[in-house]
């Protein structure tokens, strides 16, 4: 990722802050429509859900400045996930519920440079998390 695709992630996240409750509930119910059967996952509550998700992505984002130091993290989560059943293909879904998300609650904002610096975040994420929980499974 280069220096202004961080900044763009960054920036346009501070934006998205003041509305992470409805965020969460747009990603989650965007979630559920792009694959019915992720909602099994979930067996607990989906506000506090919710807000787990957001104050995951705030970390993530806030340490893409020194991305190594949140790696070990983002392995944990790939490994818990995996425990939790979640698949190397659910990664994309949850892309493409997250790109939408952002859109609503972007708008205009949501420019191409923005969201292919957060489909460059995500993938990282993701890669990492997948490689992890593939580790588990081996």
């Amino acid at each position: 990722m280069t220096p202004q695709q961080i900044n763009l992630v960054q920036l346009s996240w501070k934006k998205v802050r003041p509305i992470a409750d409805t965020a969460a509930t747009l990603f989650y119910h965007r979630l559920f429509i792009l694959d019915p059967k992720l909602q099994t996952l979930f067996k607990h509550d989906m506000h506090d859900q919710g807000r787990k998700l957001m104050n995951t992505i705030t970390y993530a984002v806030n340490s893409l400045d020194n991305i190594a130091s949140v790696v070990p993290a983002v392995e944990d989560l790939g490994r818990r996930h995996a425990s939790y059943g979640v698949t190397d293909k659910d990664y994309d879904t949850v892309a493409q519920a997250l790109l939408w998300t952002l859109q609503q609650g972007l708008g205009d904002a949501f420019t191409p440079e923005t969201k292919q610096a957060w489909i460059e975040t995500y993938t990282l994420l993701a890669q990492t998390m997948i490689k992890a929980a593939n580790t588990v499974e081996a």
